[in-house]
């Protein structure tokens, strides 16, 4: 990586000095970094041509395209920002998501055109809507109509040029500022720890509304490294690309591992080139993990992360992948903070540090942290202290040696008889039942011991859920406490578009017309 101080400028030394190398790849398709680099110099051309200025924000909702990318870096190069949509939230979120961050260019790609449509008139910041691909593309030839520009705004270290937005499971979405400085921070760091370099290959996957995706994207261009981008994370689309582009890195969620290993020729795939598969974003079932450790040994980094610290901060490598007796407990652990990232655990009531092994708020605090949350004062405060430390919101403790066990969001947390429980440690017991496919552990009110935890179970195909059964399985596993006092089967855990539960509709029902502490 150069020593530049934004990426515009970092991706533009790299094309002076290796023009000719690939860049990225789509499906059939490359560009050189020379190539690429014009494309971003005409965006930021036609960006100043529709009179945008530095401190504006364009907004991109489409599934994975090299546009986007050229578009975010576009926007480091003029001053501007990319609010990249999730394309899975319902059209109120995404009239919410463009108006909040009043988008004055919006890019769109073929499948939700007819949305845009359809809320174009509730969408008033946006000036310019220009379609993406498919047979009414219009990108190649707003691209054409301008030549290359290559002047570059001189854009300070916490200046904004991409604008992820939070899942939102409690209310609307907020914007995190995501800067050059954190950026540029979380390649080197990421890097660093990774090994990924010039000749590396990486997958790109997952969707770039995502810090998963954009910014693995990033810190692989920071690097000079080659980018194989899906469209899609079909899971035979990601076991071919694997093999065919030769892949070194990949960043693949446990969903989506979970489909690739019931792929019928999994274990025959030629994953020889592949040096890190990182894993992260929700819980890893464990019989899921197993599976991949054969499929993939010695490769496999479970990462701890956030948008607002502009991805990973924590993560456990290949040697601590180990059911020995010794290191078994482990595989439920984040692993370590990575390089340039400090993590403490702090009692979320006074922000005082709590002893080794007890159970607390996870913090943290490095360059890569967000500059805030776009246009909200007092959620930024909340969230980053005077002295730079982000309160993740996840509860959590470290041990002895070190490794940080994240056991659920703060505010998911039960607290029965005086005891905090924390619903993921349960679930992880539960999801290795062979009835269970899916589960969620919620409190609900008990007259005795405040809450108690009750599991929502989702049955696994053929199978037939004995709460008796289950409750005394979780018997064998848990302290009697931690254990849920009843069970519920239904078809379908509800989710919000990122693919959390939605565990406050889950208990919507049971504290209706009660008062609870955690909400």
């Amino acid at each position: 990586m150069t020593d530049q101080t934004d990426f515009a400028s970092i991706v533009a030394d790299i094309a002076r000095e290796r023009p000719d190398d690939i860049a990225l790849t789509y499906y059939d398709r490359s560009w050189t970094w020379a190539q690429f680099v014009e494309r971003i110099q005409r965006n930021a051309a036609a960006q100043r041509a529709a009179g945008l200025q530095p401190g504006d924000r364009v907004a991109v909702l489409d599934l994975n395209h090299p546009s986007c990318l050229e578009t975010t870096l576009a926007c480091a190069q003029v001053g501007t920002a990319n609010a990249i949509v999730n394309f899975r939230l319902a059209p109120p979120e995404i009239i919410y998501v463009i108006n909040d961050a009043q988008a004055k260019i919006l890019f769109v790609g073929p499948e939700f055109a007819g949305a845009v449509a359809q809320i174009r008139e509730k969408i008033p910041t946006v000036q310019t809507v220009v379609h993406v691909g498919g047979e009414n593309d219009e990108y190649e030839a707003w691209l054409a109509a301008h030549e290359p520009d290559p002047e570059h705004y001189p854009a300070r270290p916490d200046d904004c040029f991409v604008q992820l937005y939070t899942s939102g499971t409690t209310g609307f979405p907020k914007g995190a500022l995501l800067t050059h400085r954190g950026m540029l921070s979380h390649a080197r760091n990421v890097a660093t720890d990774f090994e990924l370099g010039p000749e590396s290959r990486v997958q790109v996957a997952m969707p770039l509304f995502h810090v998963g995706g954009t910014s693995y994207a990033l810190l692989t261009l920071a690097q000079g490294a080659r980018i194989s981008m899906l469209r899609v994370p079909d899971p035979v689309a990601v076991w071919d690309m694997l093999e065919r582009e030769r892949i070194t890195h990949t960043f693949l969620v446990p969903a989506l591992l979970a489909t690739m290993m019931q792929v019928p020729d999994a274990e025959e795939r030629d994953v020889s080139a592949l040096q890190a598969l990182s894993y992260g974003a929700s819980p890893m079932p464990l019989p899921v993990l197993r599976q991949c450790l054969k499929v993939f040994p010695g490769k496999m980094h479970q990462v701890y992360g956030m948008t607002e610290a502009c991805g990973v901060v924590s993560s456990l490598g290949p040697e601590d992948h180990d059911e020995s007796p010794e290191k078994a407990h482990r595989l439920l652990s984040a692993g370590k903070p990575i390089h340039g990232v400090e993590m403490e655990v702090r009692d979320p009531a006074t922000g005082e540090p709590v002893p080794v092994g007890s159970p607390g708020e996870i913090w943290v605090r490095t360059e890569q942290l967000m500059a805030g949350y776009w246009q909200k004062p007092d959620a930024t405060e909340s969230a980053i202290t005077p002295d730079g430390w982000l309160r993740s919101g996840d509860g959590g403790y470290m041990d002895a040696d070190g490794y940080f066990y994240v056991t659920d969001r703060i505010k998911d947390m039960i607290i029965s008889g005086g005891e905090n429980i924390y619903p993921a440690e349960i679930e992880r017991v539960l999801v290795e039942h062979p009835t269970v496919a899916d589960v969620a552990v919620i409190g609900v009110p008990d007259d005795k011991w405040g809450e108690v935890p009750k599991a929502i179970v989702v049955p696994a195909p053929g199978q037939t859920v004995d709460p008796d059964e289950l409750i005394a399985y979780s018997r064998e596993h848990l302290a009697s406490f931690k254990c849920p006092k009843s069970v519920e089967i239904i078809d379908e855990l509800p989710r919000n578009p990122s693919g959390k539960v939605l565990k406050k509709d889950l208990r919507a029902k049971y504290w209706e017309g009660r008062e609870r502490q955690v909400v």
